[in-house]
């Protein structure tokens, strides 16, 4: 069977932008468009195919832009509509997509359509949100938590009705049994893509075909009959990429969001991984320690999930999670090898790598002391919320310093100047004090740097067809300190080996790595053969090709 081209973005790696916290023009604190543009070149040396932009629309900022109050302007703290058609030009002109974040579970309480929505039951706007009434003794409808903490239903009085917040009261729920409502989405959906940009990543998009009655929010019967409306209506006959955000999509629901002929997605973002590691109770904010057979099963299941169909997202990092060189590596003194280890074994499975920004440079988490440092509106929701449960202030911070969402969102570290870099004011959140050794202006300047390891990865995924097409085969899945796999293509195998902890591990290399080739890639001294019993150094990881 001759296998078809593959598309652009199966063949190149995204980057997360969080505009808030990139670079600041302006000297305001808050990081923004045009400070975006006078990066792009650090972007296009890294050799990235798209940029994934966190929202930069019309918003005020309950949770940092994913409350939008108008899709179809910028914030001014970020720009104006002229800049972004700037950074599409500049970007496009280097080989770059800009990929939108598309926002569309929820709205901003803030929006004209819920404003008009709660002032009257007769607005045709009321039915764009999901109202109740009552429930008994004229409390909420349900007991439900909101993800950011207290009651999902919020009660309007205008309207005598309580709406629907599935993460806060700022983020009014949007009825998409609405066809009105669907029909404006779809209409804006199009005016960005005939700006230019270059796909979508939907957040939180299982939510939008929930049940609320049923009591069913992620994965609810509708979802996917509105993806199917939406790819006819916006993405049908465009060459972009979407992906899709989902908390709960599973191995055996994954491919009905991606899967070739089902006209809905590109791809999904799943957590899987991320999930395995969260207190059943406490959540993310109590999180498991660390187990490398609980993250290769994971990771290899969905290897083997998405192998003849579908497109699997490879991430460690995002706005949302932890650094991932302090989650799954070590930020001390193997920072640097462990940082690479966790590039190599991700970039080399199949799918679309995503870097978050300051990944490429091995930034880690925050540290920080006392509760009125963090900015999230999540972590701030639920220390509330679990300070009332008994929690102690020093188990909760402990817990946000290892999973809170502000480790990924303090600024990038581009110098070890003031503010490493990042304004030449006071920013928004503080600055990891680590950036005097951590930035890319120092790393960038060693030969061996985390950069130009992340440099390298994205280059052989474009120059060797094994990385972005070759099958992938999970072994020594029982081996609790060793990632192993192999990837095979028209005669062609990559062997991939990974030490995932600080200490030198014995491995006895199984006949489906074994042999000799060139090393593609290494964070420590090249190997260009593998076979018997080998010895990994701390943190050691390196793919060698072999052709039959």
């Amino acid at each position: 069977m001759t296998q078809t081209a593959p598309a652009w973005w199966q063949t190149s790696t995204g980057y997360q932008i969080y505009p808030r916290s990139f670079c600041d023009s302006n000297g305001d604190g808050i990081g923004d468009i045009p400070g975006i543009i006078s990066k792009l070149d650090h972007l296009a040396e890294l050799g990235i195919g798209f940029i994934w932009l966190s929202p930069v629309y019309g918003s005020p900022m309950a949770d940092n832009g994913y409350d939008i109050s108008n899709y179809r302007t910028i914030a001014p703290e970020f720009g104006t509509l002229a800049d972004m058609d700037r950074l599409i030009r500049e970007a496009r002109a280097r080989g770059i997509g800009i990929v939108m974040d598309l926002v569309v579970n929820h709205s901003s309480s803030e929006h004209h359509w819920f404003e008009a929505a709660r002032a009257s039951r007769d607005a045709p706007e009321h039915d764009y949100y999901i109202w109740r009434d009552p429930g008994p003794q004229n409390g909420p409808p349900s007991d439900r938590r909101a993800c950011f903490g207290g009651s999902v239903w919020t009660w309007e009085p205008n309207v005598g009705r309580y709406y629907l917040g599935f993460f806060s009261p700022e983020q009014p729920d949007l009825n998409w049994q609405n066809p009105a409502l669907r029909a404006e989405i779809y209409d804006m959906m199009n005016w960005w893509l005939d700006r230019g940009i270059a796909g979508f990543r939907m957040d939180v998009i299982s939510l939008i075909g929930k049940d609320v009655d049923a009591g069913i929010f992620e994965e609810g019967p509708y979802l996917h009959e509105f993806l199917q409306e939406m790819h006819r209506e916006t993405l049908a006959g465009r060459d972009v990429v979407t992906i899709g955000e989902s908390w709960s999509v599973s191995t055996d629901t994954a491919l009905l969001y991606c899967g070739r002929d089902r006209g809905e997605l590109s791809m999904v973002f799943q957590f899987n991984h991320v999930i395995a590691f969260e207190d059943d109770v406490l959540g993310k904010f109590k999180p498991k320690p660390f187990d490398l057979a609980t993250f290769k099963a994971v990771q290899f299941a969905w290897q083997r999930a998405l192998q003849d169909d579908g497109w699997n997202s490879l991430f460690l990092s995002n706005h949302d999670l932890p650094r991932q060189v302090s989650k799954y590596g070590d930020d001390g003194r193997y920072r640097v090898e462990s940082a690479k280890m966790l590039a190599t074994v991700m970039h080399l499975m199949k799918g679309t790598p995503f870097i978050y920004q300051g990944e490429e440079i091995g930034m880690t988490n925050a540290a920080f002391s006392r509760i009125e440092q963090y900015r999230d509106v999540e972590t701030l929701g639920i220390y509330a919320d679990q300070m009332e449960m008994g929690v102690t202030p020093e188990d909760f911070i402990a817990g946000a310093n290892a999973n809170g969402r502000d480790n990924a969102r303090t600024p990038m570290q581009w110098t070890g100047g003031d503010q490493a870099g990042f304004t030449s004011g006071t920013p928004w959140i503080e600055v990891n004090p680590n950036s005097a050794e951590i930035n890319v202006e120092a790393d960038r300047a060693r030969d061996d740097g985390v950069f130009a390891h992340y440099r390298k990865l994205i280059q052989l995924r474009r120059d060797h067809p094994v990385i972005a097409l070759g099958r992938f085969e999970a072994l020594a899945e029982d081996h609790p300190h060793i990632v192993a796999y192999a990837r095979t293509h028209e005669g062609v195998r990559l062997s991939v080996l990974a030490n995932f902890t600080g200490e030198p591990v014995m491995f006895d290399v199984p006949d489906g790595l074994a042999g000799k080739g060139t090393c593609l890639i290494s964070n420590l001294a090249p190997r260009d053969e593998v076979s018997g019993r080998i010895t990994l150094a701390p943190f050691e990881a390196f793919a060698i090709e072999i052709t039959s």
